[in-house]
């Protein structure tokens, strides 16, 4: 039996972990994106402005994570979007199909009671790495 390798990602595009995990860990061809949150890399401060702008920078530090892990947004097939409130999902929305703009990925997306730092928006993801094709069955 071979051995599967567990690769532990980590970038310094993108804000760091805020508790004991790693940005990243990849397992064979799937890539475990932990949560992201709407942190400046430099600052390590949520940015500031709404759940909009939260969103945009989530995304981001998402983006570079996936980067770092020989990935990329046209690879992922799960995304978990939580929200700290709901009526949120419109406006998180517009900003995450700027990101996700084809051939979207499965996704949930939750209300949550609190999110780390007293975030507004947390999005996690699974990827794959290397030569992906898509294919839509109806």
């Amino acid at each position: 039996m071979s051995t599967i390798v567990r690769k532990l990602i980590s970038t310094a595009n993108a804000a760091k972990p805020v508790a004991p995990y790693n940005q990243a860990v990849v397992a064979d061809r799937t890539v475990y994106v932990s949560g992201c949150l709407g942190l400046d890399k430099d600052t390590m401060k949520l940015v500031p402005g709404g759940p909009t702008e939260q969103a945009q920078k989530a995304l981001e530090n998402l983006e570079a994570v996936l980067k770092a892990a020989d990935s990329g947004v046209d690879k992922v097939i799960k995304n978990t979007v939580f929200l700290k409130d709901l009526n949120d999902f419109g406006a998180v929305n517009e900003v995450y199909k700027r990101v996700f703009n084809k051939d979207f990925p499965a996704r949930s997306c939750f209300q949550v009671a609190k999110l780390p730092m007293d975030a507004l928006v947390e999005i996690e993801c699974i990827a794959l790495t290397g030569s992906v094709e898509t294919k839509t069955v109806q």
